[in-house]
């Protein structure tokens, strides 16, 4: 005869904040971190943590980390600067195309 559990009550979905996801990627993104043991101390499966880090770095569509600093020197040599209301961004003139692309998409959000 098999196992049984039964579940009385409410069964209710855990809510991770977007700081405690970050730091589950970041702890399996270390070198020789094993992904199946911290999700199994944070009481998760690993496809948990595998989808959190696609929506963060696979498809762009998730969130990302950014550094915010004090409006800095302005760059030497030629710059294209954008400014969307507070927002701030300078484009060093030999800034690749396809990274001053995704910078400006991600204004959009």
């Amino acid at each position: 005869m098999g196992q049984v559990t039964i579940i009385s009550g409410v069964e209710r979905r855990r809510v991770w904040t977007d700081e405690q996801k970050r730091a589950l990627v970041i702890a399996v993104s270390q070198p020789g971190a094993n992904v199946a043991e911290i999700a199994r101390e944070a009481d998760l499966r690993p496809g948990q943590i595998y989808r959190w880090r696609r929506q963060m770095f696979g498809d762009g569509q998730g969130f990302a980390a950014v550094a915010v600093q004090p409006d800095p020197a302005p760059p030497m040599g030629p710059a294209v600067v954008v400014e969307l209301g507070n927002i701030i961004v300078r484009l060093a003139a030999d800034t690749p195309p396809d990274l001053a692309a995704a910078v400006l998409r991600s204004l959009r959000r």
